[in-house]
Parts: structure tokens; sequence; C-alpha cells
């Protein structure tokens, strides 16, 4: 179990964590706020508001456990 995706990616069993691209682009909002004008310390800290679920189903093919049916429907992305 990882928190991000690209673990998963490159072979291990699943993730659940905030999207990296989504922290990404949050951190260039900030940046053009900053290079606006606006004071770093006078903004708000934000904390991720989208997590992401990834099974990769090769990797638990090749372990073994059995990945239920309801846990599959809520991944965001089942990599094979």
């Amino acid at each position: 179990m990882f928190a991000f995706r690209e673990p998963v990616d490159a072979g291990a069993l699943m993730s659940y964590g905030p999207s990296i691209p989504g922290m990404w682009r949050r951190a260039a909002d900030y940046m053009v706020r900053i290079l606006n004008g606006s004071r770093p310390a006078e903004m708000a800290i934000e904390q991720p508001s989208r997590f992401e679920l990834v099974i990769n189903l090769e990797a638990a093919n090749a372990l073994g456990p059995t990945i239920p049916q309801s846990l599959r429907l809520q991944a965001d992305q089942a990599v094979e």
C-alpha cells in the first residue's frame, strides 16, 4: 500500500492518496497569486481535497490476494 500512484504504475499492488499532478496545479495557483502581489503569510494553507484509489490488478493476480468487487468499484483506476 502506497500513498501515491507512481509505485502502482511501477508494479506495486495499490495506493490511496492525493493526486500529485493535482497538488502541482494547486502549487502553481499559489505561485500565480504570489507573483500577482499576494503575501504568502496571508494566504490560507490548503489540504488536498481529492484522493485517488489505484489498484494494480496484474500485481494482485501475481501475488494471489483476491480484490473484492466492492473495492474494485470504488477504485478511481485499475491498472491491468
